[in-house]
């Protein structure tokens, strides 16, 4: 799907990649955008730079998503595209406190779940539209520093192959994002962490890999392309992977 003509949500836009896609977005022509972040004033001041609709709007609450679609459409009409980008990352094992979980189960799962009830029944009914998920690159392979991460990431990508497999007949395309390191709040002082190792790109990056993504259709948007690489062999053998992330591990936390 081209940009040009679209209206688009993003969230998680007040900063990072959510930023990026709004400003590249803007530049592809897209009608009309609609901002939305959890950072009120953050948002606002993107939306206020690009012309754009802003929100505040926490993800994880279904009823604010219901919201943010319901004046996206007042605003600009049906929604052509939605990017669902916002995220958080909690790091911490299996014992990490409940609510952090429960937090990133919510904002990096449930949130794309809510995005799809609001909006791709009507994409289907008009036999076009685009879901653009953001997951991670966690979510194909692993985040050794955070056992909540990994979880609600994974979560994120069998989502999008069940909306994929439901909504593809109907005309509705579905894209994951799975970055590695991308220069925003989320990664800053994470720059020696291995999410990092094979460099940090910056949301401009990412967007151009979107761009091109979408035009192509593709599921796994890779902004670095190594991550395929990796996802291959992870899948052609998973011990001798899984041995590998041991060893990645104990380089972090020597005592376990």
């Amino acid at each position: 799907m081209q940009i040009k003509d679209k209206v688009v949500v993003i969230t998680g836009a007040a900063s990072g990649i959510g930023k990026g896609l709004a400003v590249r977005f803007k530049a592809e022509g897209a009608r009309g955008i609609a901002l939305a972040d959890m950072n009120g004033d953050g948002v606002m001041a993107v939306a206020d730079e690009l012309g754009a609709f802003g929100m505040a709007c926490d993800v994880g609450d279904e009823d604010q998503i219901k919201a943010l679609v319901a004046e996206t459409e007042k605003q600009f009409g049906p929604i052509d595209i939605f990017c669902s980008n916002a995220g958080i990352l909690r790091e911490g094992d299996e014992d990490q406190p409940d609510k952090e979980i429960n937090d990133s189960w919510q904002i990096n799962a449930m949130s794309h779940v809510y995005a799809a009830r609001a909006v791709a029944p009507g994409m289907a009914e008009r036999g076009s539209g685009y879901l653009l998920n953001t997951s991670s690159a966690a979510g194909i392979l692993i985040q050794v520093d955070s056992a909540a991460y990994t979880m609600s990431k994974h979560a994120a990508i069998g989502f999008a192959e069940f909306l994929a497999a439901k909504y593809g007949p109907k005309g509705v395309k579905v894209s994951v994002l799975c970055p590695q390191g991308v220069y925003s709040g989320m990664t800053l002082g994470r720059e020696g962490r291995p999410a990092a190792a094979d460099g940090m790109l910056t949301p401009e990056d990412v967007a151009e890999a979107v761009v091109k993504g979408m035009a192509a259709e593709q599921f796994l948007i890779f902004p670095h392309e190594i991550v395929f690489e990796y996802m291959k062999r992870k899948a052609d053998d998973r011990d001798r992977w899984l041995r590998g992330m041991s060893r990645v591990r104990e380089k972090i936390f020597p005592s376990g």
